[in-house]
C-alpha cells in the first residue's frame, strides 16, 4: 500500500489551508479577555435638596405659678414635674400668715416642665416660681443654619425633627431670622413640633428641611471616582472601559445625581476602580448575573 493517499490534496487547496491560520490567530487575538465587571444601567431618579438644621428644643409657651402675695407657706403639692394638668387644675395648697388657706392653679393646660415647691418652705409673687407649665405640650426647635443655606429656608416648610431619646416627629418651619451672626456667620430657624410627642427641654435635636428637588440620570455613590483630573464615571461599550467626566449634583440614600456627561441607558462600572484604564478589554455582568 502507498504511504500517501491516493487522491493527494490540490496545491491550492493546501495554499488556502496555510493562509487561513495566521487569520485565525489574528481573530483570538482581538476578542477581549480582560476582566469582569460588575455593570447597571443608569436611570432616572429625584432628588429632594435638605438643608439640616441643628438646635435645642425650647418650650413654645411656658406659663409660670406663683402665689399673689408674700409669706404663704406650702402646705401640700398636688402635681410634680411630667404631668399633664389641665386649665384650673390645683397644683399646690398654700397657708396664709394669718391663717387658712389657698390654692394655685394652673393657668392654661400642660405639661408642668419644672417645680420649686416643697412643704413648709415659703412662696412669694418676686421669688422663683412653684411650677412652670408648658402650654398645650408645644415644643419648638431653636436652630442654627450656615448663611449658604438661610435663603433656601420659608415660613410653612415641612421637616422631619429626631430629638434625642425620642422618635422622630414632623414639624415646620415658624420662623426665619432676618439677620446672620456676624462672628459666627449662621442664622437662627424656629421650627415648630406638629407632633404629640413628649419632648425633653433644653434636649439637642436635628431637622431636616426638604427645599427641592432635581430629577435626572442617577448612579451608585461607587460609580464615581473623584481625582485630581476631575469627576469621573467608568462606562462599558464594545466590551472595553470608557472614562466619562461628568458633572454631579444632590445626593440621596447611596444614590448621586449627574448633571452632565452620562445618558440614561449607559451601563456603568457598578464599582469604579482606578485598576481600570480607558480602553481595557472588560466581560461586563449585571448584578443578578454576578450572584
Amino acid at each position: 500500500m502507498p504511504p500517501f493517499p491516493s487522491r493527494p490534496l490540490s496545491l491550492a487547496a493546501a495554499f488556502l489551508c496555510l493562509a487561513a491560520l495566521p487569520a485565525l490567530a489574528a481573530g483570538e487575538a482581538e476578542a477581549p479577555k480582560g476582566a469582569t465587571v460588575t455593570v447597571l444601567k443608569a436611570t432616572k431618579a429625584c432628588f429632594p435638596a435638605i438643608v439640616e438644621v441643628y438646635g435645642i428644643v425650647r418650650a413654645r409657651d411656658e406659663n409660670f405659678v406663683r402665689p399673689e402675695r408674700p409669706g404663704l407657706k406650702v402646705i401640700e403639692i398636688l402635681a410634680e414635674p411630667g404631668d399633664t394638668v389641665t386649665a384650673g387644675q390645683t397644683l399646690a395648697r398654700l397657708l396664709l400668715p394669718e391663717g387658712g388657706s389657698l390654692v394655685g392653679q394652673a393657668p392654661v393646660a400642660g405639661l408642668i416642665g419644672r417645680s420649686s415647691a416643697v412643704i413648709g418652705a415659703l412662696a412669694s409673687p418676686r421669688g422663683e416660681a412653684l411650677f412652670s407649665i408648658i402650654a398645650r405640650n408645644e415644643f419648638d426647635l431653636i436652630g442654627i443654619v450656615p448663611t449658604r443655606d438661610i435663603g433656601k429656608l420659608k415660613v410653612n416648610q415641612t421637616a422631619r425633627i429626631r430629638v434625642i431619646g425620642a422618635p422622630e416627629v414632623d414639624g415646620k418651619v415658624t420662623r426665619v431670622a432676618p439677620t446672620i451672626q456676624p462672628d459666627s456667620q449662621l442664622g437662627q430657624v424656629t421650627l415648630a413640633v406638629t407632633g404629640t410627642q413628649r419632648l425633653l427641654v433644653n434636649s439637642s435635636g436635628r431637622a431636616l428641611i426638604k427645599t427641592s428637588q432635581s430629577c435626572g440620570v442617577a448612579v451608585p455613590l461607587t460609580a464615581v471616582l473623584y481625582g485630581t483630573a476631575g469627576t469621573v464615571v467608568q462606562v462599558v461599550k464594545r466590551a472595553r472601559v470608557e472614562t466619562k467626566q461628568v458633572e454631579v449634583g444632590l445626593m440621596y440614600g447611596g444614590q448621586v445625581e449627574i448633571r452632565d456627561g452620562l445618558a440614561e441607558g449607559d451601563m456603568v462600572v457598578a464599582r469604579a476602580g482606578a485598576i481600570l484604564r480607558e480602553g481595557d478589554p472588560v466581560r461586563a455582568v449585571t448584578a443578578s448575573e454576578a450572584k
